[in-house]
């Protein structure tokens, strides 16, 4: 069969587009033929629709117009424009269906998360008029998003009731990531759905040093002295990364410090007086309301060392035009000592199989979903808790008990190499047997 993954983009570092591989691979390797459509696409191969980059200037105009009440136009004049770029996409993807013998289409987010409405109404005319099989793979809903579920006018709250998901594809059917959002879906929407989690490929060779990374630390800027805390997430409001700056500020407390100091550590080194612990933030930069400078702000009055380069890592390996490096988000792995995953929300948890596959310990903040879906797995890890407040800066906060407490595990981790290598090969093994592409396969096999 010919099977079309479509998405805003392709071929970044984002949950999405990483989750679209790995069913691209076990497609694939069930002898399907599939393709990719999207705004953008990074180094993957796709067919290109210029009018779903989601950073474009008329798909901004218009969401701002939908969700921002900006106001700058009639509803009537909205409706006109929107239904304007919504044909243009039909029309493009109709060509690519009917060219290609497209035969299945697993719209990805566009038909749930409210974003751009003009995408889902393209889609969903171009299904009609092909009369292809679809399949919503919904990772994330508008409801879900403070954004996207305040329309501004009766038009774009119309929009999503209408297609998000779709009322007039009355046989697509509907893929979630977790149990909260299957029920959601049938209490909202009247919609049965298939729950598919995220998945990693455990089958495949770990992630090591090699002679492309070995410089990845030198050119990240860290010394071979240093405890690195790598956070991996993209840098947006909802990935509380600030978290993570409150662990390492309290490990870097005089108190937490002589616990360390003069111990070895899991990989034989010394912890010493001069020994740096480091926050390493190298993910795409997405938050809104200044997110990203308040982070590093506040990261300096932490006096937490901090660094910031997510140039230097993307969805592949690949080298720039003045011949420096730039690193997959794999490559970020193998070079860290422990992985910070403090979001307060997410629709599954990519980055936390990612870490489970590098064999890395976690300090995790046990957001709703892990609670509902991955905590019966019985992984071990450091936990944030599952409460948390909003400061007057903004930012998130926990109790200063439970980062104490988090902290003296992280060091009981980090000076234990038995501990740490235990905890490592047992999450792998609950990964590798429940979370894996074989695991994937049995569900996608129910589907096409």
């Amino acid at each position: 069969m010919n099977i079309a993954l479509t998405h805003f983009r392709v071929g970044e570092t984002d949950g999405v587009s990483l989750e679209m591989d790995k069913w691209k691979k076990v497609l694939e390797r069930n002898g399907h033929k599939v393709f990719y459509i999207a705004g953008t696409s990074g180094p993957q191969e796709a067919f290109i629709v210029e009018e779903m980059d989601y950073r474009g200037i008329k798909d901004g105009e218009l969401n701002r117009e939908c969700f921002e009440n900006a106001s700058t136009i009639s509803q009537e004049e909205l409706k006109k424009e929107i239904a304007t770029i919504a044909k243009n996409i039909e029309d493009k993807f109709v060509k690519i269906i009917e060219d290609n013998s497209i035969e299945m289409l697993i719209p990805n987010n566009l038909l749930s998360l409210g974003r751009s409405p003009h995408i889902s109404m393209a889609i969903t005319n171009a299904a009609i008029k092909t009369k292809i099989k679809v399949i919503g793979h919904h990772h994330d809903f508008y409801w879900e998003r403070d954004y996207f579920s305040n329309p501004q006018n009766e038009y774009a709250k119309y929009l999503l009731d209408e297609f998000f998901p779709p009322k007039q594809l009355d046989n697509m059917e509907h893929v979630v990531i977790n149990k909260l959002a299957k029920a959601d879906l049938m209490t909202k929407k009247g919609k049965e759905s298939l729950v598919v989690p995220n998945v990693f490929e455990f089958e495949k060779d770990l992630w090591v040093e090699d002679e492309y990374n070995k410089s990845y630390k030198q050119d990240l800027g860290i010394g071979e002295n240093e405890v690195v805390f790598l956070q991996a997430t993209r840098v947006t409001n909802r990935k509380a990364i600030e978290l993570a700056v409150d662990l390492v500020a309290t490990l870097d407390k005089p108190e937490y410090r002589n616990k360390l100091i003069g111990k070895t550590l899991y990989n034989g080194k010394t912890f010493d007086k001069n020994t740096k612990l480091t926050l390493a933030m190298i993910g795409l930069h997405e938050g809104g309301d200044n997110y990203e400078e308040r982070l590093i702000n506040y990261a300096k009055e932490k006096n937490v060392r901090l660094i910031v380069k997510p140039e230097l890592v993307d969805h592949s390996r690949k080298t720039n035009a003045d011949g420096s490096k730039v690193y997959s988000l794999w490559d970020a792995y193998v070079h860290c000592d422990m992985i910070t995953y403090p979001s307060i929300y997410e629709g599954w948890g990519n980055q936390f199989l990612e870490g489970v596959f590098a064999m890395k310990p976690q300090i995790v903040f046990e957001y709703s979903v892990f609670a509902s879906d991955i905590k019966e797995f019985n992984f071990d890890y450091i936990s944030l808790g599952d409460k948390y407040t909003i400061g007057e800066n903004k930012l998130a906060k926990v109790d200063n008990e439970i980062l104490e407490k988090a902290a003296d595990e992280t060091i009981e981790y980090l000076c234990d190499k038995q501990r740490y290598n235990n905890c490592v090969t047992k999450n792998f093994e609950i990964g590798k047997k429940n979370l894996s592409l074989k695991a994937l396969e049995k569900l996608i096999i129910t589907l096409v």
